[in-house]
């Protein structure tokens, strides 16, 4: 894993390193074969005139002068409006639209921070999928592997191959069902979806504006509280709780059908690990998580909410699009207003009843995700299999969304003597503006895993 945001702005401020190595650095690994397909618009000139041109202020190491971001490398998701760029949400039914006026707000912040917006990255289509496949701009592979070509997850699949090829520190990107967590657990990050409302969407392609949320891929959850503070504008507060006051509930229902082994190793070993640092840990039924797949039996939101921004696009241009991405937006089509309404009624009402059954609990543990990530090859021309993997993938994520709650994934590891080489990823969750208490007690959970694991 590649150094930090946190430790490169460090070393750059004690002038143990400087801006324009670590642009430079971040150029040539935007040009390796692990970085292919990663961006729609690549990165490498952009850097290397960053480089170039950076001032004495980085140079000497004056990071504060250039903000949080240090003047380091961001990736913006190519779902997000950048000044003068048209926004094609990695599709080809939208080129020759017109660019893109301003900066949408968490673009605008990140370069405010003292991000250098780098490059735009590759994605599911209108990130219709937790699969990261596209079949416009190539699919980029999992960089964990450096033998199989596999997923990255999605569908902020470009994103996530940024940061863990050193190509970015922090990749922009969407979470509607699960789109920065998936990528975040397949490839070894941390993913960070705050509540919805906290980050504004606007200059964002919408997929779902009731589920889209606008957060980021880091290296750490450190460089994700400072991420997350910026996108939201506010300060986030830590308490520093320590893990032997913490009370973490387990969900007997759903969240742990069908793992793998890999993950089963790891999730297994994970609750050992907080169990002996002094945390509760506690198994809950959690019955409620089943009434999601008859809530959802209409469509659910994102068939609705996408349809309704699709629907003239889509009657003249849908040869271009992705057929698996155009079934799925279809779907809308055939809900009418009273599904909607009761929809919406449906999730409210569920809403309601999970945060009675999460009062008193920190966070709620869960994989991420039920599997490592799977072969490219066995995805990319099937179906079939395809629809079964993107199912599996955003099975525990989105119960996130639906609950209009906030959630991280951090790696977590199988004990030593069964370590996998694949990622695999602990989902944290809560409730709305639950937030801060998350992200401070991720911090404990992230310390107490590495130590574990000897890092």
């Amino acid at each position: 894993m590649f150094a930090d945001l946190h430790a490169q702005a460090r070393a750059i401020a004690a002038g143990k390193d400087s801006l324009q190595d670590a642009l430079l650095r971040a150029r040539e690994h935007s040009l390796e074969a692990a970085c292919a397909h990663a961006y729609t618009r690549h990165p490498a000139d952009v850097l290397a005139a960053a480089a170039h041109s950076a001032s004495d202020v980085g140079l000497k190491g004056k990071s504060g002068a250039i903000g949080a971001l240090a003047g380091l490398p961001v990736s913006v998701k190519d779902l997000f409006d950048v000044q003068d760029q048209v926004t094609l949400a990695g599709s080809t039914a939208l080129t020759g639209a017109a660019p893109a006026t301003a900066d949408c707000p968490a673009v605008a912040r990140l370069r405010h921070a003292g991000g250098l917006i780098a490059g735009r990255t590759n994605m599911s289509e209108f990130a219709f999928s937790g699969v990261g496949i596209n079949p416009h701009y190539g699919s980029p592979a999992n960089p964990a592997d450096p033998e199989v070509a596999r997923i990255t997850g999605g569908s902020s699949s470009g994103a996530a191959v940024s940061v863990a090829t050193g190509a970015a520190f922090v990749g922009l990107g969407s979470d509607t069902g699960g789109s920065i967590r998936i990528p975040a657990a397949l490839c070894g990050l941390v993913g960070f979806k705050s509540t919805a409302r906290l980050v504004p969407t606007a200059g964002a392609l919408p997929l779902s504006t009731t589920l889209d949320t606008v957060c980021a891929l880091t290296r750490s959850v450190r460089d994700a509280v400072t991420v997350h503070e910026i996108l939201a504008d506010r300060r986030v507060t830590l308490a520093g709780k320590p893990l032997s006051a913490s009370r973490f509930a387990v969900a007997r229902t759903l969240m742990q059908d069908g793992l793998d082994e890999s993950v089963a190793l790891a999730f297994d070993n994970s609750l050992r690990v907080l169990r002996a640092a002094g945390a509760q840990v506690i198994e809950i039924p959690l019955a409620e998580l089943s009434e999601l797949a008859n809530i959802n039996a209409s469509g659910g939101l994102s068939a609705a909410e996408s349809y309704a921004w699709h629907r003239e696009l889509i009657a003249h241009k849908q040869a271009l699009y992705d057929p698996r991405v155009a079934l799925r937006i279809l779907k809308g089509a055939s809900m009418s207003a009273a599904d909607y309404i009761d929809l919406l009624a449906a999730r409210h009402n569920w809403i309601g009843r999970m945060n009675v059954l999460l009062a008193g609990f920190d966070a709620v543990l869960s994989p991420t995700v039920p599997m490592v990530a799977p072969p490219l090859a066995g995805l990319i021309d099937d179906d079939v299999n395809f629809f079964r993997v993107n199912g599996l993938l955003l099975r525990n994520t989105a119960v996130v969304n639906m609950l209009d709650g906030c959630a991280i994934s951090v790696p977590c590891f199988a004990p030593p003597h069964k370590a996998t080489q694949l990622p695999v990823g602990l989902m944290l969750w809560q409730a709305a503006l639950h937030d801060d208490a998350l992200l401070d007690t991720s911090l404990q959970v992230e310390a107490a895993l590495k130590a574990a694991r000897g890092q």
